[in-house]
Formats: structure tokens, C-alpha cells, sequence
């Protein structure tokens, strides 16, 4: 029973961090399993050998669903994002705005009587507006993998360490950043044609693997000693990196193949926002049952 609790666990991270919205660290911690899984990657270099071991078993049983959601979604992903970019965006707006309320609460202990860390909150907005302004590039669209040199590959690479490790964190989710780095698509795209033994540009896989590998490791005691030691001004910063997510997704549009307008109030989907609330609730819902 506790495999399939894990796959599962796995698999609603995968969605989350496959799609721009609320990441991976966000769905685990929605779900109670937030601290063991960062000290799970945490104790795999540990020198206890019974840490290793269950952290080694644990992230096996969720890596294993993670990989099947993972590659499910972009296997349905890569198409609709194309042909229902504002649809999608409602939707992961949606995932956004009802997860906020549920992280307060959940934090209400390191939040309350701590608002002049509101600071924090507005930091993190700034960062990812910021970020999402100055990385639209002349036409705003997405980056070409058809023309490829040494700067694009270190692009690539910190793209994979800087996406990786807001998957991990709760907040604003690494594929939100791929979007405002304009290599969502055509990241997706090309795991797509790997998956069907379209190998000519598995490069670019690699590159970008091998910068998450080096994300997890350079991040990872950060973030566990941000958390540890600032809780109350990491969660009001991961607060501000979800709303200014908000941002970068209206704005996502804009890094499509073919760049589209921004979302605006007559493209906004309020029936895939709400379904998107719905799927949060129903996440909190599987915590209560588990």
C-alpha cells in the first residue's frame, strides 16, 4: 500500500512540475510529505547507512511515479499548450491562486505576528516580473534548438539547474521558469521526439539533465537550511515568487513557436481556473485520507 501511495505522490508532482504553475515542492507539500522528501535527498549522502537506505527505497517508489506522470503530461502537453494556451494558462492560474490560501494556513504558526516580512512576499513578486520582463527577448518567442552554440548549452544548463531547484521548492514551478526563459516548449518538445526515438538532439537532453543533477546537489542544503533556520521569510518569499508566477503565465503566450497576445480578461477560462482550484482542493483532500 505504501508503494502505491508513494507512485501516486510521485506522479502529482510530475503533473505539477511538468506544467508552468505551482511546482513539484508545492504538490508534496500539499500533500504532508514535504520534509521527508527533502530530507530523503538530503540523507542519501548521509553517513548512516539505515538513512541511505529507506531515503534510497523512498525516492525510488516516488521516482517511479514521477516518471510516469512526468512523461504522460508531456505527451498530452505539447499538444494542447499550443492549441489552447489560454485554457491551459486559466488552469494553472487556478492551481495558483487556491494553493496560496492553503499554504497560509498550513504556515500559519511561522506567519502570524511575522508581517514585516511581508517584504519577502514582495521581493519574490519582483523577481519573477523581473525576470519574465527582461528574458522576452526581441520577438518574445521561444529560444531555436535548431541553431545551437556554447552559449546556448550553458544557457540551457543554468536554465536546468535554475528550473530544478524551484521544483524543489515550494513556490513558483521550474517549468514557469522555462516558460520566461522561452525553453518550455522546446524542452517538451524534444523529450517528446526522444521519447519516439527522435535522437537528434538528445544533447540537448543531457545538457539540460546535467544541469538539474548540479541544481539538486547546489541548492538542496540551502534550501533545507533556509527552511530550517528562516522558515517565516522563505514562505513569505515562495508566497511572492506564486503570485508573480501569476505574471509570467499571462505573459506566456508571448514565448509560443508562433508568440500569441498575453491573456487577457476575454481569453481568461474561468471554467479551467475553477477546475484547476478543484484539482488543489482534491490534492488536500488525498493528504486527509492518506
Amino acid at each position: 500500500m505504501k508503494i502505491i501511495v508513494n507512485m501516486i505522490q510521485g506522479f502529482c508532482m510530475a503533473l505539477a512540475d511538468s506544467v508552468p504553475g505551482v511546482s513539484g515542492g508545492t504538490v508534496a507539500f500539499l500533500l504532508g510529505f514535504y520534509d521527508r522528501f527533502i530530507n530523503s535527498l538530503n540523507d542519501l549522502v548521509s553517513k548512516d547507512k539505515e538513512k541511505r537506505k529507506d531515503a534510497f527505497f523512498f525516492l525510488v517508489k516516488l521516482g517511479i511515479g514521477w516518471v510516469i506522470g512526468f512523461l504522460s503530461a508531456v505527451i498530452v502537453l505539447t499538444s494542447l499548450f499550443e492549441s489552447h494556451i489560454y485554457a491551459v494558462s486559466s488552469l494553472f492560474i487556478g492551481f495558483i491562486i487556491f494553493a496560496i490560501p492553503i499554504m497560509i494556513v498550513e504556515e500559519k504558526n511561522c506567519l502570524k505576528g511575522k508581517y514585516y516580512n511581508l517584504i519577502f512576499t514582495l521581493i519574490g513578486i519582483a523577481i519573477v516580473v523581473a525576470i519574465t520582463y527582461f528574458n522576452r527577448g526581441d520577438s518574445g518567442s521561444s529560444v531555436d534548438l535548431n541553431n545551437l552554440n556554447v552559449g546556448m548549452y550553458v544557457y540551457i544548463f543554468v536554465a536546468g539547474m535554475v528550473a530544478i531547484a524551484a521544483m524543489v521548492l515550494p513556490g513558483i514551478s521550474g517549468s514557469t521558469l522555462l516558460l520566461i526563459f522561452g525553453l518550455y516548449m522546446p524542452i517538451m518538445n524534444v523529450i517528446k521526439d526522444c521519447m519516439h526515438f527522435k535522437l537528434d538532439k538528445v544533447h540537448v537532453v543531457i545538457i539540460f539533465g546535467l544541469g538539474i543533477v548540479t541544481g539538486v546537489v547546489v541548492t538542496l542544503r540551502l534550501i533545507k537550511k533556509a527552511l530550517a533556520n528562516f522558515r517565516s521569510q522563505t514562505i513569505y518569499t515562495v508566497i511572492g515568487l506564486m503570485l508573480g508566477s501569476i505574471y509570467a503565465i499571462i505573459m506566456g503566450p508571448q514565448t509560443l513557436e508562433t508568440p500569441q497576445s498575453p491573456m487577457s480578461w476575454s481569453t481568461f477560462s474561468i471554467l479551467f481556473f475553477i477546475i484547476g482550484g478543484v484539482v488543489v482542493l482534491g490534492l488536500q483532500q488525498l493528504k486527509k485520507i492518506k
